[in-house]
């Protein structure tokens, strides 16, 4: 139970003997059996790759020849990205821990004209897939053939769509989809797990309740056994899991999500706290997320929740801007939901979107609208979704704040895949509760993970003061830390208890297991990272004692346990372990800072820690290195190169503790944009309201007559891959034109709109914007409201701002 202890020598059973003053003792009782997982309780496809590499799936996990793996998925739409771009950007991804790119295959974007398919340029599956392979990642294909995607008809074409019946058994309709699977089939041939290849699932249709005569269950097995007969013979099979969908029990998985806010609700103001950030221990959908079909019925993920594993799909990474809302949502937003999710028992993070993109233009607009009878209305070109990765390529803020909890579920996953969830004594009374610790261990025998977060997007939480935990394993009761810690408003971690170190055992630790990496004979390395304001803190055995070295820091023994503290993070060695006859065990502690710099990726045939405030990844077995308005570059590495690495210009080498540091910094660039008025704003229309979600419409396109236009000259940049473009506007919609040809558009909500020049074109651009209404009925954050200053509207270029882009190579 969740009390307050008096002050009173406590000794339990285990743990330690200490004297506790007005703390807060958090319990949660892990002590019975872990769930067994079930096998065979799936009908997949071909799991086995011609080297005898399997994937598999059981009730609980997926596995990898036959161990416990949990990777990570991000989406990312090829035909939303110029396929030039698209081998960085998945190395990118690679480098920011994701295992799998998911990708929709969008059916009007490669047949808008009935029986003409395009499968090249933006559009070539295949290549896109080799690239994926290419740079180890594993791929899945979400085929639709409705996908929802924020796309006109959820991807059907119009001309399916005006001519008979879809998502269901219409035989004219299926005659259409197996044409389209086939070619999907031909584009996969020889890229399958089964011949060699990374696509190891397909994800059939997309929030899919619909429940009358030829639909159902009935209509997934079809569209299955359709794949399946065009090739797509694959070790998983997906369905999304959530607002009551159904599907064939045991012929499919379903795969779950969750967002931090909705931009497809009708409200105008902020949101109750969001179900996403509370730990679920009894079910797995996480609220509403934005199925354009409703249902009343309960689905089947309800039912099958003991038979198939907790995956995800939909977590969102970031959010799209919709018209009638616009939420802006912080790096810890998003990044906070991971503690949860892995705390109620996911065992697949899917992220959507991982990458941002543009939607192509074919012969109409391809976005989701109200005027084709859509639910949303969605920009015509930008699919940015505030992405980790934007859509040119640049890092944000939020992918340095997921990717050390990519790297614990690639080096731990398998420890952590067949742990059960366990709910703590006391538990918030629902998502509303902000006063009751919300926390969840997940454990297996004597082994195990806490999970905590004190964040919740919009809502302050109350600082829980002088917290500890006591965590009733089987064998034991590990009660921890030695000294309490406050738990901020905002914290959220995931820390270890009884973690086995290569032979040594960690009864605790007060910081974040981030990597392993193994140096042969020199040793393993174990990299955690400090958790912000609070101190660290590790417990081992007593008879661990005499193999620890821990410089700097305070070693006490006290009631039969190896309590260090007083350890500063950094790059030095916080604890050293030697035993007889084995290789040393370092434990790393990083800043939280230092943390979110790592990346880990194999530089000079060796997998090795990189640690750079630059956005970094792995090619060619160097480093490519990218900086958005800085041209110095520093990174560190650990272990140390064989010689110093070539980068176009002399690097100065240094020494960073344990790693070997490396600076450079390029010959500044400055650009300067002009900008000058074409026509003034004219008085806009009050915002309709109407539409299925009887909302805030769009305004109709003859709406943007009264839009005010800007000519912009853009500096001449002697390599245009090498600057982004900032748009500092206020309004309703942004639009930016080369002569007629739309190149980006944009719902104002205070989040900073950019552009890379690179696919600005030759000569003067436009930027027309329509005003926003003072009394729009539209959802804009606090923080990007605009002061109208009694105006009835407004509409404003205060900036064009030209972001000079740096890039390091480095060759070992």
């Amino acid at each position: 139970m969740h009390l307050i202890v008096k002050c009173l020598p406590l000794l339990v059973a285990g743990a330690f003997a200490s004297t506790a003053c007005g703390q807060a003792l958090l319990r949660i009782d892990a002590s019975a059996p872990a769930r067994a997982p079930l096998e065979n309780q799936l009908q997949m496809g071909a799991s086995v790759s011609p080297s005898g590499e399997r994937i598999g799936a059981n009730s609980q996990y997926l596995t990898r020849n036959g161990k416990p793996w949990m990777p990570v998925m991000g989406e990312f739409h090829y035909s939303r990205t110029p396929a030039d771009e698209w081998e960085a950007e998945l190395r990118k991804m690679k480098a920011a821990g994701i295992d799998i790119v998911a990708t929709y295959i969008m059916w009007n974007h490669h047949e808008e004209q009935q029986g003409t398919y395009v499968w090249n340029g933006q559009r070539d599956l295949r290549r896109f897939v080799q690239l994926a392979a290419g740079a180890g990642l594993d791929v899945m294909v979400r085929v639709g053939p409705w996908v929802h995607a924020e796309v006109r008809y959820g991807g059907i074409p119009d001309w399916v769509v005006g001519a008979m019946p879809t998502r269901g058994d219409d035989p004219q309709y299926l005659r259409h989809v197996a044409r389209l699977y086939g070619q999907i089939g031909r584009q996969l041939k020889g890229l399958l797990w089964k011949d060699g290849g990374r696509v190891i699932g397909v994800q059939i249709e997309n929030e899919y309740n619909l429940n009358g005569p030829g639909e159902g269950a009935g209509h997934i097995s079809t569209l299955k056994r359709m794949a399946r007969e065009a090739g797509m013979d694959v070790p998983l099979y997906t369905v999304t899991g959530w607002d009551q969908t159904v599907y064939p029990s045991g012929e499919v998985t379903p795969v779950f999500g969750g967002y931090p806010d909705e931009p497809w609700a009708r409200s105008t103001t902020e949101l109750a706290p969001k179900e996403t950030y509370a730990f679920r221990f009894d079910s797995r959908v996480s609220g509403d997320l934005g199925a354009q079909t409703r249902a009343s019925t309960r689905g089947t993920a309800d039912t099958d929740i003991d038979k198939t594993p907790f995956l995800g799909a939909e977590y969102g990474a970031g959010l799209p801007f919709m018209y009638r809302r616009r939420p802006v949502v912080s790096s810890d937003d998003i990044a906070s939901m991971l503690p949860v999710q892995l705390g109620s028992g996911v065992n697949l993070v899917g992220y959507y979107m991982f990458h941002g993109g543009r939607n192509p233009v074919g012969m109409t607009t391809l976005e989701e609208s109200t005027l084709t009878g859509g639910y949303n209305d969605t920009p015509m070109i930008s699919y940015d979704f505030q992405a980790p990765l934007g859509p040119d390529g640049q890092q944000r803020p939020v992918l340095t704040r997921l990717r050390p909890f990519h790297l614990f579920m690639r080096d731990f996953g398998d420890r952590l895949a067949p742990m059960t969830v366990r709910k703590p004594d006391v538990v918030p009374t629902g998502p509303e509760d902000l006063t009751t610790p919300r926390l969840s261990v997940r454990s297996q025998g004597d082994s195990a993970f806490l999970f905590v977060s004190n964040h919740v997007r919009q809502y302050p939480m109350p600082l829980q003061r002088q917290v500890r935990f006591s965590v009733k394993l089987p064998g034991r009761t590990v009660e921890f830390p030695r000294q309490p810690v406050d738990l901020a408003d905002g914290a959220y971690f995931i820390w270890p208890l009884n973690m086995d170190l290569d032979g040594t055992r960690l009864a605790y630790a007060t910081a974040q297991p981030v990597a392993r990496l193994d140096n042969g004979t020199a040793g393993v390395v174990y990299v955690f990272a400090a958790s912000a304001g609070i101190p660290v803190e590790l417990g081992f055995d007593a008879a661990a004692a005499s193999s620890l070295t821990a410089p700097g820091a305070r070693v006490n023994q006290e009631g039969g346990k190896t309590v260090i503290d007083g350890i500063t993070p950094g790059t030095q060695a916080a604890v050293t372990i030697r035993r007889a006859g084995k290789a040393p065990v370092t434990l790393l502690v990083l800043t939280p800072e230092q943390s979110q710099q790592l990346a880990i990726g194999q530089l000079a045939g060796q997998r090795r820690l990189v640690i750079g405030a630059q956005q970094t990844w792995f090619a060619d077995g160097g480093l490519r290195m990218r900086s958005d308005g800085n041209p110095a570059f520093r990174f560190a590495v650990y272990p140390a190169l064989p010689r110093t690495p070539k980068a176009g210009m002399p690097l100065i080498a240094g020494q960073d503790g344990m790693f070997q540091s490396f600076a450079v910094t390029l010959p500044a660039r400055s650009h300067e944009a002009a900008f000058k008025p074409v026509r003034a704003a004219r008085m806009v229309r009050p915002v309709m309201i109407g539409g299925l979600a009887n909302a805030a419409l769009q305004p109709l396109p003859e709406s943007f007559s009264a839009a005010a236009a800007w000519s912009i000259e853009l500096p001449r940049i002697k390599n245009k891959l090498d600057a982004l473009v900032e748009l500092d506007f206020v309004g309703d919609i942004g639009r930016l034109f080369n002569g007629t040809r739309m190149l980006d558009d944009w719902y104002y909500s205070g989040y900073g709109w950019q552009f890379a020049a690179r696919h600005a074109g030759s000569g003067p651009l436009t930027l027309s914007v329509l005003p926003l209404r003072a009394d729009a009925p539209v959802y804009i954050p606090t923080e990007g409201r605009p002061d109208f200053g009694g105006k009835e509207q407004i509409a404003e270029l205060r900036a064009v701002r030209v972001t000079p882009i740096y890039r390091l190579d480095v060759k070992p």
